[in-house]
């Protein structure tokens, strides 16, 4: 008996322990999600630099390991036992332990996240590799999601991976056969690309950034080119309801860009859960 058959034999354990990695998970994600945004601001900052003939400042390490967590208030460094997934948090009241400034609630919420998102693919897939992977999906675009709200941005660090590892999974046939992956990754690069600069040819402005094209690639090679309509079709609602939503309820500036990342992220998660049901129930 495999540690996978294991597992099976008692539900309520595999659950669990994928709810407990998925909270450890959810607070590297934090870090990720604060500190990859500024490693790239550097590295663009430094290749400017040598571009013009300068000398490239030297800088302190700065990496998704190091330095140390620290508060960003008065910069004492986190302790071990204050940077326990949800507890410490809850244990500190969301405030800092040296200076009492207050600790967002986004770092909670996305270490519960993490652990949902864990137990949702334990759940669905059962014990296995395809829960793992799809945990592993799921979580990339978690932080993917998060990270193009506060910059707008999509890194080819965790999309250009993503996609390849939907094509390697699939040679091996994990979720569809490789010639969907590989028409899906294709067709969703594609898609949106011309969407892209079709907007620009009638408007003159840049309606979308080039890492929506390599997200919903990435989906494509997970998923096959048959999910792609279900991908845009829900990512396209939901992005129309949030954005009409804030333009009428906050008045937002409608020249103010809304990112399209956390819609195709969202999109994504609906269909690796429903996207077969909601076909069969489209086509029925």
């Amino acid at each position: 008996m495999n540690a996978f058959e294991a597992l099976a034999a008692v539900p309520l354990l595999w659950l669990s322990a994928a709810g407990v990695v998925g909270l450890c998970v959810g607070s590297f994600l934090n870090v990720v999600i604060h500190r990859l945004p500024k490693m790239l601001e550097r590295g663009w900052a430094d290749e400017c630099a040598e571009m013009r003939g300068e000398p490239v400042p030297l800088r302190t390490t700065y990496n998704l390991f190091t330095p140390r967590s620290a508060c960003p208030a008065c910069g004492t460094p986190i302790k071990a036992h204050q940077n326990i997934p949800l507890v410490s948090w809850l244990a500190l009241r969301g405030k800092c332990a040296q200076c009492a400034a207050p600790i967002s609630a986004r770092y909670p919420i996305v270490e519960v996240a993490g652990a949902a998102l864990a137990v949702a693919a334990a759940w669905k897939f059962g014990p296995g590799y395809p829960a793992l992977a799809v945990a592993g999906l799921l979580w990339v675009l978690l932080a993917l999601s998060v990270i193009d709200i506060d910059t707008q941005l999509l890194p080819d660090n965790l999309t250009l991976p993503l996609l390849w590892a939907g094509l390697i999974l699939n040679s091996y046939g994990m979720f569809v056969p490789l010639g969907d992956a590989l028409w899906g990754a294709v067709g969703g690069y594609m898609t949106l690309w011309l969407v892209y600069w079709a907007f620009r040819l009638v408007t003159g402005k840049e309606g979308m950034g080039y890492g929506d094209f390599k997200l919903l690639g990435a989906l494509g090679a997970w998923m096959g080119w048959q999910m792609l309509p279900v991908i845009i079709l829900l990512s396209s609602v939901v992005g129309a309801v949030v954005g009409i939503t804030l333009i009428v309820a906050r008045g937002r500036d409608r020249n103010i860009p809304i990112p399209f990342g956390p819609y195709l992220a969202g999109a994504g998660v609906l269909t690796v859960f429903f996207g077969k049901a909601l076909v069969t129930m489209y086509l029925g």
